[in-house]
């Protein structure tokens, strides 16, 4: 009987004290409770320390909590499940490990589902490796197809952007619950696999197993939206309102920013009025949408409406402010955004810093993008992306490159947003062998998938000259988007194949894929590159009354392009008479190249009395009508354009053509003396040049200057980059490879005949990226049938 009362007493006590511990709300409460259990003889009783240990974790007195342990003679499998979980909430992920190790190797007790949750949770913290090893160990013992377990898993798989095995995991779990499920959405969202998301959400949807929740939608709701996909949003919308979910606010303001982005502002204002009291995030929302809908008047009316209200806002609210999306003319609004993050210390947010980063490199401020990337205390990996795109989108390819070099340094991993921006700049520099080593990179870290990386790819390779690459991946992809098939289309105009251009345009309607006016841009330029006249204005006038597209100046431009590069002057003139709208410099340009390449001056001059009063800086069309006059030996008249040109500080663009040679880029100037192997470049150029003078070459100097000797004209024209490159080229390289090289310029004609020569007497392939166009040289033949 004594026995029984000392322990219901015992049990009573417990139960004071576990009540105490739980409505302690702080430190200094349950450090006092603490002593009573002490005094009361409870500090052994294994419920009341791991409750306790449970509460000092949660009011983030870890260290406390662990000490707390230590003294602990006999824990549990439940108090070490606590106090890792307690050790990883608290940012202490390296003691959570050390403790899981201690379990595994000094006691007796064997982890189970909530350990390894809780123990992945922590890696996620750590590293990817650290997380593998960990699966590999739940693995052993039998945990793999835990729902528990899984969750953790594909968080934190998402968490490292590896996709891949997140999907895997995901995969290999029986029943998802809807925990499981939102996780996965959210993490590809994250991720950037927008349409996967979506592709995810519908299965759960059409599963009819497990019930999505108003966190589901919240979660999938910004695939639509940055793919700007406002069909796919709408029926979302329709689905929230069917289950009643439209109503909640985060769901209202995901709504919010679907409509804004996909440039519904008004239904976005509409939304955000039903909104009785709209929080913070309300306001974040709908600043970001005018934002982005260039409306920038309108979010800094929001944004001084919420300081009136005595609203304090958040670096969100700060990020939506900055104008990212429509950056041209608020410089000004952009220093002073500025200026005040930096007077309320936002500026040290990443968030904040990012997008100011990005927007001062769309504003061509790309020294105080970098200042602003290089104080930011701590680098995301948007931070990151935001530098590598600006560099590559203000044309600095060396420094986006060098900085993503730096970035694999660090071990910091890509997603597909620093994916495709690095293979942007290897498009732009040409840089084959470098853009094929970010490809074996992204197949490491299974971006594969992801349709902006795969699109980015095709591009890359057709830029660099690899088009049968390019097609290959195209073909490869299963889900191609518009931008995909744009890319495909743009890449055979680049290397003059016009009919598998337009072959391309016909699939892709047969596919009823909405051709864009990129598309029928990229169609008509592929047609003009490969005189298919008849099959040019055809296809323009499918775009007008076919597909009721508002032709652009650029459309236009194309289309004199097309008549006059096949000779027909007189039509591309007529049909420049006959526009609606006002011919711009692009058109009445097309038609001066046009007189160029067929010696017609009258036309010239007209097209160039335009162009000067358009558009009067632009040297290339002084330079173009003096190389006509000086082609018909009208040599006054060419010097009299020049005089023009000194006259008003015109400076010609110089010509530099760049080669890689075993990874590694060189670039030539015309008459470049500063490479190391100078004299063995300049022999092997005299060499060369003797054997096609017997072969019966004749060097082309019709547009050189004319105020000097006929064989100083050779000398200019013999030591044009393109030449210094592929003679390097050919005494760098082993024998029989090919030869890449780019040009900034258009290729002149004495260089399109020198390379057209060098292709059969060194019998290399040489492929030459000129600033219109590939030009592939095999045998003596260029792939441009001289028509470029």
């Amino acid at each position: 009987m004594t026995c029984r009362n000392i322990t219901t007493s015992a049990l009573q006590s417990r139960n004071f004290f576990l009540n105490l511990i739980n409505k302690a709300t702080t430190f200094s409460l349950l450090t006092q409770t603490h002593a009573q259990i002490i005094l009361n003889g409870l500090h052994n009783d294994l419920a009341t320390v791991t409750k306790l240990t449970q509460k000092l974790s949660d009011l983030n007195a870890i260290d406390h909590a662990t000490l707390l342990c230590s003294n602990f003679t006999n824990p549990d499998l439940f108090l070490y499940n606590v106090l890792i979980r307690g050790l990883s909430n608290n940012k202490q992920p390296h003691k959570a490990l050390s403790l899981y190790l201690e379990l595994r190797k000094k006691t007796t007790l064997l982890p189970d589902n909530f350990t390894y949750a809780f123990v992945v949770a922590a890696s996620s913290c750590l590293s990817e490796k650290v997380g593998i090893l960990i699966h590999a160990h739940l693995i052993v013992d039998g945990y793999g197809p835990d729902l528990f377990v899984g969750s953790a898993l594909v968080d934190m798989y998402l968490k490292f952007s590896n996709v891949g095995y997140a999907r895997k995991v995901f995969d290999g779990i029986p029943e998802p619950d809807t925990v499981l499920w939102n996780t996965v959405i959210s993490g590809l969202v994250r991720n950037c696999f927008f349409e996967e998301s979506l592709r995810v959400f519908k299965d759960m949807v059409e599963g009819g197993g497990t019930r999505f929740d108003s966190t589901t939608l919240t979660a999938v709701l910004p695939a639509p939206a940055e793919l700007q996909e406002l069909r796919v949003g709408m029926m979302l919308h329709c689905l929230a309102v069917k289950v009643g979910f439209h109503h909640h606010e985060y769901i209202l303001t995901g709504l919010i920013s679907l409509y804004s982005k996909c440039g519904e502002i008004s239904v976005a204002k509409w939304l955000f009025e039903q909104i009785g009291w709209p929080d913070l995030i309300s306001y974040n929302a709908m600043i970001s949408g005018f934002s982005c809908n260039g409306k920038t008047e309108c979010s800094l009316r929001l944004f001084k409406e919420l300081l009136v209200l005595g609203q304090r806002v958040n670096s969100s609210t700060m990020v939506g402010l900055i104008p990212v999306f429509s950056p041209f003319g608020w410089l000004n609004v952009t220093h002073s955004i500025h200026c005040f993050c930096m007077k309320t210390g936002m500026v040290s947010n990443t968030s904040v810093s990012t997008a100011l980063t990005t927007v001062y490199s769309r504003l061509c401020e790309i020294e105080s993008a970098r200042q602003l990337f290089d104080d930011s205390p701590e680098k995301t990996l948007a931070s990151w992306n935001a530098m590598v795109s600006g560099y590559a989108q203000n044309g600095q390819t060396e420094m986006a490159i060098s900085l993503f070099r730096e970035m694999q340094d660090f071990e910091i991993r890509p997603n597909p947003v620093t994916i495709t921006s690095i293979l942007s700049a290897c498009a732009q520099l040409g840089a084959l062998s470098l853009g094929k080593w970010v490809h074996n990179l992204l197949n490491k870290e299974s971006f594969e998938s992801n349709i902006y990386v795969s699109t980015a790819l095709i591009d890359m390779y057709a830029k660099c000259g690899s088009i049968a690459e390019a097609r290959q991946l195209f073909d490869s992809v299963q889900e191609k988007n518009v931008v995909t098939w744009n890319a495909m289309i743009s890449g055979y105009g680049l290397h003059g194949h016009g009919r598998e251009a337009l072959n391309l345009f016909t699939k892709m309607v047969e596919s009823r894929i909405s051709p864009t006016g990129v598309t029928f841009l990229s169609v008509l330029y592929a047609c003009s590159h490969s005189g298919l006249v008849r099959e040019g204005e055809e296809i323009f006038y499918s775009m007008v009354h076919d597909h009721g597209f508002e032709p652009l100046a650029e459309h236009y431009a194309c289309m004199v392009d097309l008549l006059g590069r096949a000779g027909k002057l007189d039509e591309a003139l007529e049909f420049i008479n006959k526009m609606p709208v006002l011919p711009g410099s692009a058109v009445w340009g097309a038609l001066l190249g046009a007189c160029m390449i067929h010696k017609d001056k009258n036309m010239a001059q007209l097209a160039s009395n335009n162009l000067f009063e358009l558009d009067p800086q632009n040297v290339g069309y002084y330079v173009l009508l003096s190389n006509l006059y000086s082609a018909d030996r009208n040599y006054p008249q060419a010097a009299s354009v020049r005089q023009v040109v000194k006259r008003r500080n015109l400076e010609k663009t110089p010509g530099c053509t760049l080669i890689e040679i075993n990874e590694t880029p060189y670039v030539f100037t015309s008459n470049d003396r500063s490479h190391p192997q100078r004299e063995a470049i300049y022999s092997k150029l005299e060499k060369l040049m003797g054997e096609m003078r017997e072969a019966g070459f004749q060097t082309e100097t019709v547009t050189a200057f004319h105020d000097v000797e006929e064989e100083e004209k050779e000398l200019m024209v013999k030591v044009h980059s393109e030449k210094l490159a592929i003679a390097f080229g050919l005494i760098a390289s082993e024998p029989g490879t090919e030869i890449r090289i780019i040009k900034n310029l258009r290729v002149c004609l004495d260089c399109h005949n020198f390379t057209k020569f060098i292709s059969k007497i060194s019998e290399r392939v040489i492929v030459v990226r000129d600033a219109n166009r590939f030009h592939h040289f095999k045998d003596g033949v260029c792939s441009c049938g001289d028509y470029w």
